[in-house]
């Protein structure tokens, strides 16, 4: 959920309602009354895979890197960068070599011993590894081998120069390292219990759908996380995450878009409330190969229905803007506008051509308000136009398979609106579009070499200008294919208790390891 500039956002109250919507209490918090030694936040979304290979969301990345050492990590604050975590040193050498030294005595949890290079190496060609069909292979797409010089030094060799290695593949969780010896025992990805664990934190205790604890590793030798143990509550809702706060019963949580403007106005007490430009993005899509959206003109006429201002005002209440394409603004190849936009009268003409008079369509949406919200919009732009659309909530753990070839469902998704999280460059937006993710992310089965053809050349143009009219032309032919109608990409709000500081990336994503008392 992996998922340029880049989840997300992808997740006395109410426990099962973080996940499910309604149900029994949380037992009081403990947080920063007990001398600060706890930190309390809101996931918008519980742990199913906390294998790096193999992550699904951005609340798992967050989980990943705090568990499992990476090389290095997005730095917190307001410009992107990157900070060191299990690398004493790490220098790109030339535009094919990058030379790394381990920190010395980062230890494997269970008694799988110290990390060595040879466990990057290990981590890094498993997820490039084509076999193991890691959907995040792409992020390791140019790789050409990891060489050990010695018990803590190697140099990462690439195959061909590959632009977003800094911003895209080294600072996410792409860079974890894991035990080789424990991961060969093992013999399967990890799931929800975590083999020889090396982070700043240890998962401690996991209670499905209710809570998730991170506890300081007693044997992690350098800095160290800022919170004794991290507290994380899966709440799908924003607005019920919102109640949870001013209940006392959170010190940190995104909240709803739409929430942005009451919040400014009339914060909670002790409370900071942070409006953070998004790299994310919204978008309606429809399944190409379902058989009730075969046709390209029933798609094309499902694009002209949707009135998009109306959709992103309805559900964010002025507070986002409407989005022209995957990519947000400030990266090369945002959008100033659509290839086909708003217009009943050709949508209703287009589905008359078609002989779909009497169509009936499904759309999927994670059971959260705002998506919600936006999902009625859609549902009344499909009515005007003779579409009769019956809208479909899901929780977080079945939404995030609906599209998967590995499941039962994803011939029968017609349309779905889904947000996917970003990371600071274009071709971590379009990755996910590419004919490899048909099945895996690319539930739209949007299948176009030219695009492919684009997104490889995208990962070796390092100018500015190039790169725009690359992508620019990727985002054309998704229009031109008919499988999306664009929305937003989002602002991301979020609030936190006074008596703490968090650890954000520049676009409001949050770093567990950088949270600290205030």
């Amino acid at each position: 959920m992996t998922m340029g500039f880049s989840n997300l956002s992808r997740r006395s109250f109410l426990a099962a309602v973080g996940a499910f919507g309604a149900g029994t209490m949380v037992a009081p918090r403990f947080a920063l009354g007990e001398n600060g030694k706890v930190l309390t936040i809101r996931s918008y979304s519980d742990l199913q895979i906390l294998d790096p290979a193999y992550r699904l969301s951005l609340p798992e990345d967050d989980i990943i890197r705090s568990i499992f050492a990476p090389l290095v990590i997005p730095q917190a604050g307001d410009v992107w960068g990157w900070k060191g975590i299990a690398v004493e040193s790490i220098d790109q050498l030339d535009d094919l070599t990058v030379a790394f030294t381990l920190k010395d005595n980062i230890g494997f949890s269970d008694g799988y011993g110290q990390m060595s290079a040879e466990d990057v190496k290990f981590s890094i060609e498993r997820i490039a590894d084509p076999a193991n069909e890691s959907p995040y292979a792409g992020d390791w797409d140019a790789l050409k081998e990891v060489e050990v010089k010695d018990r803590l030094s190697g140099l990462i060799h690439l195959k061909n120069k590959f632009v977003p290695l800094w911003t895209t593949t080294l600072p996410t969780p792409a860079s974890c390292i894991l035990s080789k010896k424990a991961m060969e025992e093992l013999g399967e990805k990890i799931t929800t219990r975590p083999v020889a664990q090396s982070g700043q934190y240890l998962l401690a205790d996991w209670q499905p759908k209710q809570k998730t604890v991170l506890k300081r590793n007693p044997d992690w030798a350098h800095e160290a996380g800022g919170f004794e143990e991290i507290h994380i509550i899966p709440i799908e809702d924003p607005a019920t995450a919102e109640r949870g706060f001013e209940a006392g019963d959170l010190d940190y949580t995104w909240t709803s878009v739409s929430s942005l403007p009451r919040l400014r106005e009339n914060p909670p007490p002790g409370s900071v409330v942070l409006e953070k430009p998004s790299l994310a993005y919204v978008w309606l899509g429809m399944n190409r190969d379902n058989e009730s959206l075969k046709d390209l003109r029933i798609r094309r006429a499902i694009q002209h229905a949707i009135d998009r201002p109306t959709v992103v005002d309805g559900a964010y209440f002025g507070a986002a803007g409407v989005g022209n394409g995957i990519i947000a603004p400030g990266l090369p190849g945002s959008r100033d506008s659509v290839t086909y936009d708003y217009d009943p009268d050709k949508a209703r003409a287009l589905l008359d051509e078609a002989g779909a008079s009497n169509l009936r369509l499904t759309l999927d949406i994670l059971n959260q308000s705002e998506r919600l919200t936006a999902a009625q919009v859609i549902q009344a732009n499909l009515a005007d136009v003779g579409i009769a659309c019956e809208i479909k909530q899901n929780d977080s753990g079945t939404f995030w398979t609906l599209g998967s070839k590995d499941g039962d469902y994803f011939l029968d998704l017609q349309l779905v609106l889904s947000r996917f999280s970003m990371q600071p460059d274009p071709s971590w937006a379009t990755v996910w579009f590419t004919p490899e993710q048909i099945g895996v992310w690319n539930w739209e089965r949007f299948d176009s070499a030219e695009y492919k053809a684009l997104h490889d050349q995208g990962l070796e143009e390092d100018d500015f200008a190039k790169r725009d009219e690359i992508y620019k032309k990727m985002q054309a032919l998704m229009d031109e294919s008919g499988c999306y109608v664009f929305l937003t990409h989002e602002v991301v709000g979020a609030i936190h208790r006074d008596t703490i500081s968090p650890g954000l990336k520049p676009n409001g994503e949050s770093l567990l390891s950088e949270f600290e008392p205030a």
